[in-house]
């Protein structure tokens, strides 16, 4: 029988760093009760929030059917395959995004209150205050137990002053992270440099590894190769077949990156963009859900907040055969063409979601346990009808068992006006970072256990 290896067995290189998935040779060193003593959970839980802009279109968005077996709606459909692993949650709201005086601003309003159920200050100046966000409430109690505390992610940069929004500072419209009142997290919105992030030495200079790596056309796998062969020797055939799967798919996320990383074919000959991000909106928001995976799946963060798009975002979805902003379409004025491409843009959406769960479900986590089982996914929007601009029934969906935590493969209707943030406090409880009240919350969300 293969020797047992450790948990957090690392290949390492010339400043690199490359964290394995779980393996079965891990397995004999788990005692349940001594790992989660030391911190070290057999099965640890892992909490991600997932924003998109605008409101959807929530008649092709809520099931008509309570409980099991619903009819999944068109906007839903997308995710037929993980229908058992999601519950859909109606009557959730953010209270706090509300006007409540302060006039127009409903945008930044929604994405500053989605995770912190705090009404921020309205302000365009340097004085902003909103309030400490979920994600970072999990970071700062248990964090330490992974390399890195939480990743913030996103495909539209953060901005931390200018009026972005009817008077509120652009720092509200573009941060769904905060680690205090007056400190958003900035989003990171290129893919390498997050590749680059989680597989650089600890402690070394990632930037400098990662261009060598760059300027010799090599990949992160040549520096720690010798390191994988060492293993893969102490490996049984079925880990040596994992191992093998896991670094070939890093291989293939990094041709992806170079890939990404080229000017398009038609740009001028001086034509420079940032390395690492896609001119495809698609191809830039699969690219970070794999970071994501990757980051899950080896145990580098277990919280992780990923805003697809900035609120009051007007991109155009051209592929998609819509020319039109996405903010100025969520302004339908109930016209059947702009509701009927405000929800290609939603089913698109939809769609990337289902590519992570895909991922996550892919990737083992324990004797019959996949990443997604362990996982607690968060999938809305601080606005439900972007014509109305309400914050009360929002489109929310949860994926993931959160460890056996959670009876998925229903739709679960709520009380209209039940905190958004009492949802929060469930999943704090579950990700043992346990508090009492977390901005408007009367208490943790019952229903999720069956």
């Amino acid at each position: 029988m293969p020797k047992p290896i450790p948990r957090r067995t690392v290949l390492r290189g010339l400043g690199t760093t490359l964290a394995l998935p779980w393996l079965e040779a891990m397995a004999p060193l788990i005692d349940p009760a001594k790992a989660r003593a030391a911190g070290i959970d057999p099965r640890p839980r892992r909490m991600a929030f997932l924003y998109v802009p605008n409101g959807v279109h929530m008649p092709e968005w809520t099931p008509k059917q309570e409980g099991r077996g619903y009819e999944l709606p068109e906007i839903l459909k997308p995710l037929a395959p993980f229908r058992d692993d999601l519950l859909v949650l109606t009557g959730l709201a953010q209270d706090n995004a509300n006007a409540k005086g302060d006039g127009g601003g409903d945008h930044a309003r929604a994405l500053a209150a989605f995770l912190t159920g705090v009404h921020p200050r309205k302000t365009d100046g340097a004085n902003i205050r909103a309030g400490i966000s979920v994600d970072q409430v999990a970071a700062q109690k248990i964090g330490h137990l992974t390399r890195f505390p939480s990743l913030e992610l996103g495909c539209d940069p953060s901005a931390q002053a200018g009026n972005c929004d009817s008077g509120y500072s652009c720092a509200y419209s573009s941060n769904i992270s905060w680690s205090s009142e007056t400190t958003p997290l900035a989003k990171e919105v290129n893919p390498r440099l997050v590749f680059d992030r989680l597989f650089g030495e600890a402690g070394g200079d990632v930037g400098s590894a990662s261009a060598r790596r760059r300027k010799r056309r090599q990949s992160v796998l040549d520096y720690v190769s010798e390191d994988a062969r060492r293993l893969r020797d102490r490996l049984g055939t079925t880990d040596r077949r994992k191992l093998d799967e896991y670094l070939t798919s890093v291989r293939e996320i990094e041709r992806r990156l170079v890939a990404a990383s080229r000017p398009p074919v038609d740009a001028p000959p001086n034509a420079s963009r940032p390395a690492g991000i896609p001119d495809q909106y698609g191809e830039h928001i699969r690219l970070m859900c794999d970071m994501i995976a990757l980051a899950f799946q080896t145990d580098l963060t277990r919280i992780v907040t990923f805003v697809l798009a900035n609120e009051g975002s007007n991109r155009t979805y051209n592929w998609l055969g819509v020319a039109d902003g996405h903010h100025e379409l969520s302004h339908h004025g109930r016209d059947p063409e702009k509701q009927s491409k405000i929800q290609k843009i939603n089913t698109f959406h939809v769609e990337q979601l289902a590519y992570l769960l895909g991922k996550l479900k892919e990737a083992a986590d324990g004797e019959g346990q996949s990443v997604l089982d362990n996982c607690m996914i968060v999938y809305g929007s601080g606005i439900a009808d972007g014509d109305a601009h309400n914050h009360n029934d929002l489109p929310i969906l949860l994926a993931g068992r959160g460890a056996g935590t959670i009876q998925t493969g229903r739709h679960v209707r709520y009380p209209d006006q039940t905190p958004l943030n009492n949802l929060f406090l469930a999943m704090l409880d579950r990700m043992d970072a346990r508090v009492d009240a977390l901005g408007d919350s009367t208490g943790t969300l019952p229903g999720l256990d069956g």
